[in-house]
């Protein structure tokens, strides 16, 4: 066994000690069994949420309607659900009711998957009644139990099983890939915030090409904010190698194949409930893109974009092209690093200074004036010294 599990080990011996089944579960499993990097587990137990804080003297209760107490023990927090039942589900999405269970496999029954309803105690013994470890042999995405029911229960459900393949480079099954297109129309009841969770995995993906056919072929993506017109230039992501970018160099790249620019980008990605930091983040990249791609960096774009910028850019403008090799990249950030400037922080003048040197008041001027001198600065036509900063505006401002 191997590490988060090892670390993991002792809070199963804990609740197993008091009496209780406990085990590893869901994508940390699945993930340990295909020789993925596993960043956390998850751990199911017949203990129920007051059992749980009884024998943990600290938790904290962050999903205790579902059963889900956070375990803080031995310096690590661990997620520890207990087994449960799921009646009807409402709105495609979500449970009317839990009920809490003793029974393990009933417990995984209502899991989406079968590569997710694999158990593992700490011994690394495998409890798979829905032989999930076949399909990840066979590398199948297939449902436990009747691909319709589970899609029924949470249609969200659908846009996983794409994530997964654009993930793993698995083939979704038959039967569970003519229910997904059969009950499509249940994704309109799914919150955008869920969407986009599932979106931008996809859209990292190693298999992404591949998912984004199928999002193409079943109509899935007529669900998602702002594709349902835009089937034609979202092939256009196809002709792309997009492996090496990263989420928001990936929105960007596929706000360049859906023809939207800069300015009327943040309406697109509000509509995906975008962070405000992200979407002026993807702004600036896409401003700088547009300009790259018609001609060479100039020194003041540079200075404006800034390192993390003309990384991106770079990367965007290698796809785009099919650069295979390029020292493009070293060479900008080269330049960008012998700017004599990085921010307007670092000129060595205020505003105030200006306004004593010339006698004036604050007004519009004033930030003309400054941006004049920024600008010369970072062109070195202008030493970013206090006294020759004097002399240059002295000599060059009209009286």
């Amino acid at each position: 066994m191997i590490e988060p599990f090892l670390s993991a080990n002792p809070v199963l011996r804990k609740l197993e000690d008091a009496g209780y089944e406990a085990y590893f579960v869901g994508g940390s499993v699945r993930d340990y069994l295909l020789k993925r990097r596993i960043s956390d587990v998850d751990i199911a137990a017949s203990a129920t949420p007051d059992e749980v804080k009884a024998i943990f003297p600290k938790t904290v209760d962050i999903g205790i309607e579902h059963g889900t107490v956070l375990v803080l023990f031995n310096g690590g927090s661990y997620e520890v659900t207990t087994f449960r039942t799921e009646a009807e589900y409402q709105d495609y999405r979500r449970p009317k009711e839990v009920a809490f269970i003793r029974n393990l496999q009933e417990d995984l029954k209502r899991r989406d998957f079968t590569m997710n309803a694999i158990a593992m105690d700490r011994n690394g013994k495998l409890i798979d009644p829905f032989d999930g470890q076949t399909a990840i042999r066979d590398k199948i995405i297939q449902t436990v139990g009747k691909a319709e029911e589970r899609f029924g229960e949470d249609a969200l459900r659908m846009l996983r099983a794409v994530r997964f393949l654009s993930q793993l480079a698995f083939t979704i099954e038959k039967d569970t890939i003519k229910a997904l297109i059969k009950q499509i129309d249940l994704l309109k009841n799914i919150a955008v915030e869920r969407k986009k969770a599932e979106f931008e995995k996809l859209l990292n993906g190693k298999n992404q090409k591949e998912a984004i056919k199928v999002l193409l072929d079943t109509n899935l993506f007529l669900y998602l904010p702002g594709l349902a017109t835009k089937k034609r230039q979202l092939k256009q992501l196809l002709n792309f190698q997009c492996e090496s970018l990263n989420k928001n160099e990936m929105w960007s790249i596929l706000l360049f194949c859906l023809e939207i620019k800069e300015k009327s980008a943040g309406t697109f990605l509000r509509e995906w409930r975008m962070p405000i930091k992200d979407i002026r983040e993807i702004q600036k990249m896409l401003l700088f893109l547009e300009k790259r791609l018609q001609h060479e960096w100039s020194v003041y774009d540079l200075y404006r974009a800034g390192h993390d910028n003309i990384l991106s850019v770079e990367k965007l403008y290698v796809v785009i092209n099919g650069i295979r090799e390029t020292d493009s990249m070293d060479h900008w950030l080269d330049l960008y690093e012998n700017l004599p400037i990085k921010h307007v922080a670092d000129i060595n003048v205020t505003g105030n200074d200006v306004m004593k040197w010339l006698d004036k008041s604050g007004g519009p001027w004033l930030k003309v004036t400054l941006l004049r001198i920024e600008a010369a600065i970072v062109a070195g036509e202008l030493e970013n010294n206090k006294q020759k900063i004097k002399e240059w505006l002295l000599t060059c401002s009209p009286n």
